[in-house]
């Protein structure tokens, strides 16, 4: 089992920055992906970002690209979304994700993400 916790959070006024990050323990060997996931209120959870977790290979929503960046520190079992150019629809619980192998998916609590226009 892994065991991820979110962190960086909080309000922002639009076209500021914010950086979180996903700290995870347990099983972190068995790691092959992680991810940011996104659910604002009203709305169905969306993928924003993921990284693969052996050679750093990333992917973005569209709506992120180049304003949107995903890191990792496999040494630190930490990931990291920094994020500016914020928008206001930008707003929304931000998950992390982590895929282990044999396909088997883990998920944080969430941190809360307020954009103000």
């Amino acid at each position: 089992q892994v065991q991820l916790v979110e962190s960086g959070g909080g309000l922002v006024q639009a076209g500021g920055s914010l950086r979180l990050s996903c700290a995870a323990s347990g099983r972190t060997f068995s790691m092959l992906n992680m991810g940011w996931y996104r659910q604002a209120p009203g709305k169905e959870r969306e993928f924003v970002a993921s990284i693969s977790w052996s050679l750093g290979m990333t992917v973005y929503a569209d709506s992120v690209k180049g304003r949107f960046t995903i890191s990792r520190d496999n040494a630190k079992n930490m990931v990291s979304l920094q994020m500016n150019s914020l928008k206001p629809e930008a707003t929304a619980i931000y998950y992390c994700r982590v895929i282990v192998g044999g396909g088997r998916d883990y998920w944080g609590q969430g941190t809360q993400v307020t954009v103000s226009s």
